[in-house]
């Protein structure tokens, strides 16, 4: 049988963000909690600033009964001369009763010690207030709260507590407060507690008193009214999901209102408005005809008739963060771009400070400009001021800008706009699928910071074990070869990890090329095998791994090469024996060996546009070689003949291995 159950934790203002990163933990662990305690039943959680809420709609009332079986050690093990030995007495004990209760039955041949008995269900009512403290305790907010004079915690103090099964008040307790039969609306409707006669009319009594449950209901209401605004307005609303997430998170009742601050603000550069509006007050930017404007839109969670006064507080509040940021800013364009102080800040380790990072950084940039035929002399000065806005004071007050704000003090400076943008994209990609630098020049620059940690870090032996990464050398790694791939950049690992580690404390080399191959086969996302036979061919530059793995994986990939790869794996098989690939054709005999030979030097005298072209010519002499074997005895009695055949085995087996070393490749 089935009922209706409600849980609803009524708690003191969640904070959003710890909220959010948990949310499907949270969810999780119920679904894992009802498993455990075989009361699987499907349910909604739902979330406000001021509650957590799980409804089913059909909970069991109780556990099925179940049959427990256990099988204990063999007969001849638990009995010795009609007395039980210890392995028999000891299973009678693990199963609470007497030896003489137990039975026997034949398991894998054996006959051995058994114990069938029935666990009736338990009641779910006797189980929710378990379940519910061990749900509590599944959640990991990091920074948590005690309250009073108790000694546990949460990451806010409990205020009300509510388990209804089937309408019914549940015996429970959660921190000290007893499940009642009461909820509370939004605090400025009322401050009264709200009888809940019945489960069903639960979400009738928070809506009818201002409180959205779902979270779901709140971001399509937000939503409603930014698309109203924009409508009415004119204006373009920047939607950040993630600050889109926050605001539906500490609202109940959400409402979009529009406000504005001062025109002489837009003097600062767009994204220190941005990120002080986002993460001081958690407004939405307006854009009006592409550009910032002066307005902003925030979702308030007040109720009233008159909304001006709200607006108008949030005005005030907003004027003197920008006011602030106009100081720094101001502040920072009089001092201009300069690195001094960057000598006293501390790095890593064995690396120095930031001032060394740079020179290091410089010595990189300078070896791939001249690689790359870019100028050297703007390529160090776009380095040395990269990082000098670490000083400034908007980089300071907002650490996120750290960068940009140097692109823009470039800017007002005057200098090269290459020099400008480097600074501005020296971090790109940031993350995942972020943006790429747009230039080469920028690339170059990009390059030769994320060179310099990962080769650094390595050298000092800060190398990522496992899941833990945190100094994000993988994220490194996977935008070198994004950055290597965009711009088609010749950058052969080997080579250039021996190069420019010489300025670096000597350590294990081929550590961190592996660590590079590994991120490589990971971003590829086909067979691994296809990577390890583009790298049997000893290739290790960036860009060709990439061209080779695609090339081959289309052929290998294709519904035929099972078949394909029967042949050329005893090309391979044979090649592996053969000592000399000097082939004489005057000691061809047969028409196979003529045609085979024949039609491979054609192939081979050829130019290919692609490599995927290369390995389609080559494999398409599978009939030939087909043949081939067939007819010839490759493996001859004659020695000469034999090492000629090999030779011509051998230098097919190499022709593809210049590409790819096919008997690496399993499908």
């Amino acid at each position: 049988m089935k009922k209706p159950l409600l849980i609803e934790i009524g708690v003191e203002e969640l904070p959003a963000i710890p909220l959010l990163k948990n949310l499907k933990e949270i969810e999780q662990s119920w679904k894992n909690i009802l498993q455990k305690y075989s009361l699987e039943s499907d349910f909604h959680f739902y979330y406000t600033p001021r509650r957590l809420v799980l409804i089913h709609n059909a909970m069991p009332l109780k556990q099925a009964d179940a049959e427990i079986e256990l099988f204990g050690p063999p007969i001849t093990i638990a009995v010795k001369e009609g007395v039980p030995t210890k392995a028999g007495a000891g299973f009678a004990a693990k199963c609470g009763v007497d030896f003489d209760q137990l039975s026997t039955i034949v398991d894998r041949g054996k006959e051995v010690l058994y114990y069938k008995s029935k666990k009736e269900g338990v009641d779910t009512v006797l189980l929710l207030e378990d379940m519910i403290q061990e749900w509590i305790g599944s959640m990991a907010f990091g920074k948590m709260m005690r309250w009073s004079n108790r000694s546990d915690e949460f990451i806010r103090p409990i205020r009300w507590l509510q388990v209804r099964l089937d309408d019914v008040v549940v015996d429970a307790e959660l921190f000290g407060v007893k499940s009642s039969d009461f909820t509370y609306v939004h605090r400025m409707q009322s401050f009264e507690k709200q009888e809940v006669l019945k489960i069903g009319d639960f979400e009738n009594i928070l809506k009818n008193g201002d409180v959205l449950l779902n979270p779901k209901s709140r971001r399509e209401l937000i939503l409603k009214e930014f698309d109203a605004l924009q409508k009415e307005n004119g204006i373009t609303i920047e939607i950040d999901e993630d600050l889109l997430e926050e605001v539906v998170a500490i609202t109940e009742n959400p409402k979009a209102l529009l406000g504005s601050f001062d025109l002489s603000f837009l003097e600062l550069p767009p994204e220190v408005i941005i990120t002080s509006m986002k993460e001081n007050q958690r407004y939405f930017p307006v854009f009006q005809e592409g550009k910032l404007s002066n307005k902003f839109v925030v979702v308030s969670n007040a109720l009233t008739d008159d909304y001006s006064k709200v607006i108008s507080g949030n005005e005030r509040v907003l004027k003197p963060r920008l006011s602030d940021a106009m100081f720094f800013y101001k502040n920072d364009l009089k001092r201009g771009l300069k690195t001094d102080g960057l000598e006293l800040v501390q790095f890593m380790d064995g690396l120095g400070t930031v001032a060394d990072k740079i020179e290091r950084e410089e010595k990189i940039a300078l070896n791939l400009a001249n690689k790359f035929g870019v100028d050297g002399k703007k390529i160090s000065q776009a380095i040395r001021l990269a990082k000098a806005d670490l000083t400034s004071e908007m980089v300071y007050e907002f650490t996120e800008l750290q960068g940009l704000m140097g692109y823009y003090y470039a800017k007002a400076l005057n200098l090269d706009s290459d020099v400008c943008l480097a600074i501005k994209e020296q971090y790109m990609p940031v993350g995942e699928g972020g943006d790429l630098p747009s230039t080469l020049f920028s690339a170059i620059v990009a390059l030769s910071i994320k060179l310099d940690t990962l080769i650094g870090l390595f050298s000092v032996g800060k190398i990522p074990t496992g899941s833990k990464d945190p100094f994000a050398l993988r994220r490194a790694v996977n935008g070198i070869v994004r950055v290597v791939l965009e711009f088609d950049l010749p950058f052969d690992i080997d080579a250039m990890i021996q190069e420019l580690s010489a300025g670096y404390q000597e350590f294990d080399l081929e550590n961190l090329k592996a660590f590079m191959m590994e991120r490589i086969l990971k971003s590829l996302d086909m067979n691994p095998s296809i990577f390890n036979a583009v790298l049997g061919s000893g290739e290790s530059d960036i860009v060709k791994i990439f061209k080779k793995c695609e090339a081959l994986d289309s052929i290998v990939s294709g519904a035929d090469f099972k078949d394909i790869s029967i042949t050329f794996k005893r090309v391979a098989n044979i090649s592996k024996d053969v000592e000399s690939l000097n082939v004489d054709e005057g000691r061809f005999e047969l028409d196979e060996e003529k045609s085979l030979y024949g039609e491979f030097k054609e192939i081979t005298s050829k130019s290919y546009g692609s490599y995927e072209e290369n390995l389609k010519a080559l494999f398409s002499l599978k009939n030939s070689l087909d043949n081939y074997f067939d007819k010839v005895m490759v493996n001859s009695d004659n020695l000469s003949l034999k090492v000629n055949r090999q030779a011509t085995i051998g230098q097919i087996y190499n022709s593809f291995k210049e590409i790819a070393d096919i008997k690496e490749i399993t499908i």
